[in-house]
């Protein structure tokens, strides 16, 4: 028996708990791994709130994420005692997930943990910072370098964002932090913003071009914001877009992309290749100083996560939640 989240669906409603469960109601899988951590995303908090059609089946274990510790395995590529990173995959929608003591999963959708990053540093990084890092990487391989101008980051409070400001001014990028939150202001300079700009400067409806005011931008938002970050790209700059926060929309013209160039690369964190998850993890282990992760996460136990759940959906959390599914 081991403790998890379980979220269920019947006549007497949807409701997510705590509870004890048995190894054998776990999904089958290549793979059993003895989750160490997990962590909080805003596509959890959907699931376990229920405020968004997350879980595709029922009852489901949530979390996206998780980093462990293999405990048996039929697949050549892992064997008991190895520590393992699981991201995406449907995993926490369609399969059971991270936030339980036990997972039982695909061993494709597993990666090796970089040597010098512990488990718990791993979730504090999470589908965020892995996505994040994701964006980085798109943004190099279309040109863009420190010396082309400011990279504008929206969303800058939230996981996705802060872990893209910090990895960007390491890299020695300056950035622009676009944030509905100017009480935050110190927590974003911390992290390597250069300026602060108010959100609602991009959430409106704007002009189709706007003045060209940044080389490069990520975007985890959509909708008028991601309209607007595009239509105020230098010519020949690049948006890596990655989130959906204000709408599915984009309420944009091709004028930005056919008069200036400007590149709009989706960034597809859920189903990426083993080879470029690798990379990735491995660039977080050395484009990511340890004391920002620090800086950026905080640590609740299993039980705290419903509750946390509420306040992420509720705008109240900032950065990243890791989640001691053993506490």
């Amino acid at each position: 028996m081991f403790n998890g989240i379980l979220i269920e669906k019947d006549e007497q409603g949807y409701r997510a708990s705590v509870q004890r469960l048995a190894q054998a109601a776990l999904p089958q899988g290549d793979v059993l791994v003895k989750v160490d951590y997990s962590t909080l995303n805003y596509k959890d908090a959907l699931a376990i709130t229920g405020k968004g059609p997350i879980v595709r089946s029922f009852p489901m274990a949530p979390g996206i994420d998780f980093a462990g510790v293999v405990e048996r395995s039929n697949h050549a590529e892992f064997r008991a005692g190895q520590r393992v990173i699981l991201n995406g995959w449907g995993v926490g929608e369609q399969h059971w997930g991270g936030l339980a003591q036990y997972a039982s999963v695909n061993a494709d959708w597993l990666i090796h943990a970089p040597d010098h990053m512990s488990n718990r540093n791993a979730m504090a990084i999470g589908t965020a910072g892995y996505t994040a890092m994701l964006c980085v990487i798109a943004l190099e391989k279309a040109g863009i370098r420190p010396d082309a101008g400011d990279i504008v980051v929206t969303g800058a409070n939230g996981g996705v964002g802060s872990y893209a400001i910090a990895i960007l001014h390491k890299l020695g990028y300056r950035v622009v932090a676009a944030t509905g939150r100017p009480d935050e202001t110190d927590y974003l300079t911390r992290l390597g913003a250069s300026d602060i700009i108010d959100r609602s400067t991009l959430s409106a409806p704007g002009k189709p071009l706007q003045k060209e005011r940044w080389a490069a931008g990520i975007d985890s938002v959509g909708s008028h914001t991601l309209a607007n970050v595009c239509a105020s790209i230098k010519a020949d700059g690049a948006v890596a877009a990655c989130g959906m926060a204000q709408g599915l929309d984009l309420p944009a013209s091709v004028a930005p992309f056919i008069l200036r160039g400007v590149s709009l690369l989706g960034i597809n964190s859920v189903t990426r290749p083993r080879s470029e998850r690798v990379h990735a993890w491995n660039r977080l282990a050395t484009d990511l100083p340890v004391d920002v992760i620090d800086n950026i996460s905080r640590d609740i136990a299993l039980g705290d996560a419903i509750e946390a759940a509420h306040e992420l959906i509720s705008g109240k959390v900032q950065g990243r939640v890791v989640v001691d599914v053993n506490q």
